[in-house]
């Protein structure tokens, strides 16, 4: 063969296999949301993206039977209000399974089941299910042949860490390490899965925007951040976090399981205090992830790590509870037209620039740093003032309940503390651990107008709140 014709054909090689080896972009299809199109208009609507992964946030008859010979990757999902049941019998674990995945798969090409999701701040206490839950269910694809063809994990919010600053230096929580964490990562590794992570910058820079670059949090050109542990140089806020819980595995000698970053994303909207929530910033973070992670490469501390990820969130979604960035994450409206116009392919990446304006919708022009993790797992910020956050005992019981699970779930509040065993456990009433969860989300953000009414729930005081032993916290 010619020389010139061996040459062209080893670029063709080293291109192909390069996009190969490259990671792969999914979405986060979630439906709390009105006026949403069905579920056949939405497999199109991803299939007409190149978008690759879907991930689910239940297992809905509908959406499984319109993806159904698309070529879809898909992640179901266990809610956690099942895992107990999942985890006390095998039979529940296994008709689940036969009714949820073995009647739509391999036409659906389900690739995953996320058990549970951010189990640890779930305030149901369903963390002693989880384990159980996950090997019941994989037992259950074993029993069906499935086992090969479908991973079991669970996704975990950073919130899981203990220290994440600097990245080398991430571990665990220590009371989850022995009875979860430790099980949960020899399952993985016992069954060729992978751990599952939700990871939002955002909320990093939001708390610390005087500290953080935003250049750093979009991962735009940056000088960077030099790890004092490792030396490793960090050009992104997002290769820093992942990194921080590579090295949380590495820490108990777990190097050899792979991640999915099961959700990552950035609100094209918020309220006034909600600092970097807008149309540029969201379409800079997502854009640049994109091709982040469809040029190849993984992060500092796994260069060779090539990562999936998955977009948070294919729409906009105006039923959830929350400030106005929770209803502002999609990359869709529910017409189906995009929020802002971003590549998700190698080929439309060929025609994409970040477009930088002047005045950004945060002007702070700080050196980069890495966001400081503290023990509970939240981002440090300085604060002052004496209110506090506390509930409305006549919001009702349904009321309060909703705003709490949204506190400790999506609003990162600190509910540690009102966990069983734990300083603020007693009294065991509604009332008292939402206004111990409203109070560490009012003090999380700064005291802001507007992050102690969660829908009527929550109302602000200037005295010291007590219930029983447990005094709520001022930062």
């Amino acid at each position: 063969m010619p020389r010139r014709h061996v040459t062209l054909l080893l670029v063709l090689l080293s291109v192909l296999a390069s996009r190969s080896d490259a990671g792969s972009v999914g979405v986060n299809y979630g439906r709390v949301a009105d006026n949403l199109p069905s579920a056949y208009k939405v497999a199109a609507l991803i299939k007409s993206q190149g978008l690759e992964r879907v991930k689910v946030f239940d297992s809905d008859p509908a959406v499984l039977r319109a993806l159904s010979g698309s070529g879809i990757k898909v992640t179901v999902d266990l809610p956690n209000e099942l895992l107990s049941s999942a985890a006390k019998t095998q039979m529940f674990a296994t008709n689940w399974v036969q009714r949820n995945v073995v009647a739509y798969h391999p036409n659906t090409q389900i690739e995953a089941i996320a058990v549970g999701n951010e189990v640890f701040v779930d305030t149901h206490n369903t963390t002693k299910y989880l384990i159980a839950a996950m090997k019941n269910i994989h037992t259950a694809l074993v029993k069906f042949d499935l086992a090969s063809d479908i991973k079991v994990s669970s996704p975990i919010a950073l919130s899981a860490l203990q220290n994440s600053y600097p990245s080398s230096a991430g571990s665990f929580r220590p009371e989850l390490i022995q009875p979860v964490f430790k099980p949960m990562l020899d399952f993985l590794r016992q069954t060729g899965s992978y751990l599952m992570v939700n990871a939002y910058p955002y909320f990093a820079y939001e708390s610390n925007a005087d500290v953080i670059s935003l250049d750093y949090a979009l991962f735009r050109e940056n000088p960077g951040v030099v790890d004092a542990g490792s030396g490793l140089r960090y050009f992104s806020l997002f290769d820093a976090q992942i990194d921080a819980v590579f090295a949380a595995m590495s820490a108990l000698k777990y190097n050899d399981i792979e991640m999915v970053v099961s959700e990552t994303g950035w609100p094209s909207k918020g309220d006034e205090n909600e600092i970097g929530a807008s149309i540029e910033n969201a379409a800079a973070y997502n854009g640049n992830l994109v091709r982040r992670i469809l040029t190849g490469g993984g992060t500092p501390l796994r260069p060779k790590a090539d990562l999936t990820v998955y977009l948070f969130a294919l729409f906009n979604e105006d039923r959830k509870f929350g400030p106005t960035s929770e209803r502002n994450y999609g990359l869709f409206f529910p017409n189906e037209k995009k929020v802002y116009d971003i590549p998700f392919t190698v080929e439309g990446l060929k025609n994409y620039h970040d477009h930088k304006s002047p005045v950004s919708g945060n002007h702070h022009e700080t050196a980069p740093v890495a966001s400081p993790v503290t023990g509970s797992g939240d981002v440090s910020k300085t604060l002052t003032g004496n209110t506090w956050c506390v509930a409305n005992g006549e919001a009702g019981e349904e009321k309060l309940q909703a705003a709490l699970d949204y506190a400790c779930g999506e609003g990162g509040a600190d509910c540690h503390q009102i966990q069983p065993g734990s300083t603020c456990y007693d009294p065991n009433t509604l009332e008292a651990h939402a206004s111990y969860a409203f109070n560490s989300y009012y003090q999380k953000k700064a005291r802001g107008a507007g992050t102690c009414y969660f829908g009527g729930a929550a109302y602000v005081v200037s005295q010291p709140p007590k219930y029983g032993k447990c005094e709520l916290p001022m930062s």
